[in-house]
């Protein structure tokens, strides 16, 4: 999967446009969709998260127009990577409990911890990216045998 979008290019600390924060839901949903697709279901709210957060530092801090949301798997290996072009460390942040941000990428480091996987952000820093490694699903049962039935035991002779 490979999405480009545009954005309002942020001057100071204000908000995001609203279309541009709604871009992030957006792109989060395809990826979860896209997953479902690949049938990568066990994925899907680790990964929207991990969208949600990487994209939502993007729009708020890079001061960029365009960025990229690109997902690959790659020999048992699910790639996420998020690219603005504009040079910028994503840096994970010690916060006290009052704060009211920061923790996203505190956030995407335990996911990506929990799978199996690591983060980071490319030579020029103009991409944070993480891997989580896909482990191999149970085989599922055919529809017919989803759905238990008492079974009948023959009698045995007496």
């Amino acid at each position: 999967m490979y999405e480009r979008f545009e954005i309002a290019s942020r001057v100071g600390g204000g908000p995001p446009r609203s279309q541009d924060a709604i871009r992030v839901g957006s792109m989060r949903r395809i990826a979860a969709a896209k997953l479902r697709y690949c049938g990568l279901d066990t994925l899907i709210d680790e990964v929207m998260i991990i969208v949600s957060e990487l994209l939502t530092n993007a729009v708020l801090h890079s001061g960029t127009r365009q960025i990229t949301l690109s997902l690959r798997l790659e020999h048992g290996v699910l790639h996420i990577a998020v690219a603005d072009g504009m040079p910028g460390r994503a840096r994970r942040r010690d916060i006290d409990g009052e704060a009211e941000s920061g923790r996203g990428l505190a956030l995407v480091d335990a996911l990506v911890q929990e799978n199996g996987g690591r983060w980071g952000t490319s030579d020029n820093d103009s991409e944070t990216w993480c891997s989580l490694v896909v482990l191999p699903e149970q085989p599922r049962p055919p529809a017919h045998r989803i759905v238990s039935r008492p079974q009948v035991r023959p009698r045995s002779p007496e």
